[in-house]
């Protein structure tokens, strides 16, 4: 295998932007591709390769795809313009986005079936680490796509979780992820905005709650958006309806009950409602603050 390969990230959003920057970082020769076609021609801009993903995909040895969900992934895999019939044997997709298990399994057995290698690779830490090229991979697959994505893997992750040699467990790992990331926001948003109702502003509360046992890794890295009174989407409120439906769908189906996720999906589905979905995440805080008329950071 050689050092330098022709790889492809298709979704530059928040994410995919920051993996597609670290592969070529790498120096590896890499095309970006996005629904937006300015952020494709940033990318351009930035050294990106400049051929349609139709044009290259046969000369790929590896892509992956950082879309929202599964309709997505799998309408890039096997759609009307789908990259997978194009690409040679042995190239390797690495799918990134959260999504069932059972679909993981599925979107795995058709790659095989074209002589695809498939790794069930969600990611987490956000699109700082996803520019750093330290993100973590929950990854699961046959050996052969680890081999195959280790490239990939190299320049756009700090940790890597081998969790099995079939697609699904990398998705479910997510998930459990997913409920905790979900809930953990939505906690901090409603102790937040709780201790306004004492009087302890959202800059105290970051300053004391951060350093003692309340904490969690979303408190510090959400809380400061809230006392910035910036809601600029790094991760934005409609991919937790979605998140957190996941999780619950999982749950039905083991019969499992998980009554904390499914308070936190409500309040992520009263922020979409009340027109926040395209904020940034702690934009939640807002359905506490209005329903008992508070005022964050930056309102009027």
């Amino acid at each position: 295998m050689s050092t330098t390969q022709k790889i492809a990230v298709v979704g530059l959003g928040s994410m995919g932007y920051g993996m597609a920057q670290s592969v070529l970082r790498a120096g590896h020769e890499t095309f970006g591709y996005d629904i937006n076609p300015e952020t494709t021609a940033r990318f351009r801009a930035e050294g990106g390769g400049a051929s349609n993903l139709a044009d290259v995909a046969g000369a790929l040895e590896a892509v992956a795809i950082v879309v929202l969900n599964a309709q997505q992934t799998e309408d890039v895999l096997f759609g009307a313009s789908g990259v997978v019939p194009m690409l040679k044997n042995g190239a390797v997709v690495m799918a990134c986005a959260t999504v069932p298990p059972d679909f993981a399994r599925e979107m795995e057995a058709r790659c095989t079936a074209r002589g695809v290698h498939y790794l069930d690779a969600p990611i987490s830490g956000g699109s700082v680490k996803a520019a750093e090229g330290a993100l973590s991979v929950m990854a699961a697959g046959k050996p052969e796509a680890f081999a195959a994505a280790r490239p990939l893997l190299d320049a756009t992750a700090q940790t890597v979780f081998e969790l099995g040699d079939a697609a699904g467990a990398g998705s479910a790992m997510k998930a459990v992820n997913q409920l905790l990331a979900g809930v953990h926001i939505a906690a901090m948003a409603e102790a937040l905005t709780f201790g306004m109702t004492q009087g302890v502003s959202p800059e105290k509360f970051l300053e004391v709650i951060s350093k003692c046992a309340g904490t969690s890794w979303m408190l510090e890295n959400r809380a400061p958006h809230i006392v910035d009174g910036d809601y600029t989407p790094r991760s934005s409120v409609n991919i937790w309806p979605k998140d957190l439906g996941i999780v619950l769908d999982i749950a039905r189906s083991a019969k499992f009950s998980a009554p904390i996720t499914a308070a936190a999906l409500q309040q992520f589905l009263a922020a979409a409602g009340q027109g926040l979905g395209h904020e940034d995440d702690a934009a939640v805080a807002k359905v506490y603050a209005r329903n008992c008329g508070l005022k964050l950071p930056g309102e009027a």
